[in-house]
């Protein structure tokens, strides 16, 4: 095996210090887990750890990236193998079973909204991230769309607003009270898309 480049090992520690602290900060929370731990838990020295990440506020950015590109990357793929709208619709239902309400994940993002409310860079910054997470959401929220010929009856990124307020409210809820059903988003969805009208091909002239 040939040996990695200086900037593929650094690559590689920035990789595994973010892994391991999303570990952490799901398990033990943001104001638990300290850089020092992160170090000793990923097995790099403190060095390691503070010449990557200036301040723990920005490790946590960093880690909340990483979910939320798991996460949508997990929705993109079960939309892909839908074999129609109903059959997405039931993939992204049995999705939001498994994932809204998951305990480490809701507190961690509760939790670091808060921690960012006093730091106007920080809040910046965490603005710009959930900002991405809706472009992420409007993009599947039109790929459904499109999937079923749908002419949506507001923009792409007006439904992943509803969508994506409705799913953070619903998964505070599911984290206190997991009996609570998911299908109140997929519902949601279908609404949108029932309460579209069909797409019309454009003609060409000539």
């Amino acid at each position: 095996m040939a040996r990695l480049t200086r900037s593929e090992s650094q690559a590689r520690t920035r990789a595994d210090l973010i892994a391991t602290a999303r570990d952490l900060f799901l398990t033990d929370g943001y104001a638990r887990t300290s850089l020092d731990r992160v170090a000793e838990a990923a097995g790099f020295s403190k060095g390691a750890v503070y010449s990557n990440f200036r301040t723990k506020k920005q490790l946590c950015l960093e880690v909340l990236d990483l979910i939320h590109e798991t996460k949508f990357g997990e929705i993109t793929t079960l939309l892909a193998a839908g074999t129609s709208l109903d059959d997405q619709l039931e993939r992204l239902q049995e999705w939001a079973e498994r994932t809204l309400g998951d305990v480490g994940w809701t507190m961690l993002e509760f939790e670091f909204a808060i921690v960012a409310r006093d730091d106007p860079q920080l809040r910046a910054e965490l603005v710009s991230s959930l900002d991405a997470v809706r472009g992420a959401v409007a993009a599947q929220v039109q790929i459904l769309a499109d999937s079923a010929g749908i002419e949506l009856p507001l923009s792409a990124e007006e439904a992943a607003g509803a969508v994506l307020s409705m799913g953070i409210g619903l998964g505070i809820q599911r984290a206190v009270d997991p009996s609570l059903s998911a299908r109140l988003i997929t519902d949601a969805v279908r609404m949108l898309l029932t309460a579209g009208t069909p797409s019309t091909p454009v003609r060409s002239h000539g």
